[in-house]
């Protein structure tokens, strides 16, 4: 998958070293340097065409918005990924101490059930092992 990565990558760094010629060329244009225009021209859209070729190899990669957005505000686009990592593990604790939370609860309900209903609870633990509060 890399390769394929590089691949595009090299066709973009060609393509935009091309557009930069390119606008050389127009920026100082002379009638004498027509030829050279149309040689750029040219390169510029088989440049095009070997990155739709590209594009083509990788039409499986679903990049999210948000990167775009970083890229626009001018952010490093790796932060997205660092942000979306931190938020993940934010979320997984709350959620383990949700876990635990009710894991604590279970056992003090089924403590105090036993002291209240001490048949019932024999008949419950009997069901679900005596190891019910996990």
């Amino acid at each position: 998958m890399a390769e394929k990565f590089d691949n595009l990558e090299e066709h973009l760094e060609k393509f935009i070293e091309n557009i930069r010629q390119l606008g050389i060329i127009v920026s100082d244009f002379q009638p004498s340097s027509q030829a050279g225009l149309n040689q750029k021209l040219n390169f510029m859209i088989s440049g095009l065409q070997d990155i739709e070729k590209c594009r083509q190899q990788l039409h499986e990669i679903n990049v999210p918005l948000e990167v775009f957005e970083y890229i626009d505000q001018g952010r490093n686009p790796q932060l997205y990924t660092k942000e979306c990592l931190e938020r993940a593990l934010a979320r997984n604790e709350q959620v383990k101490g949700k876990i635990d939370t009710m894991m604590k609860f279970k056992s003090l309900l089924i403590s105090e059930l036993t002291k209240v209903f001490p048949e019932e609870m024999a008949k419950y633990k009997a069901i679900h092992g005596e190891d019910a509060p996990s």
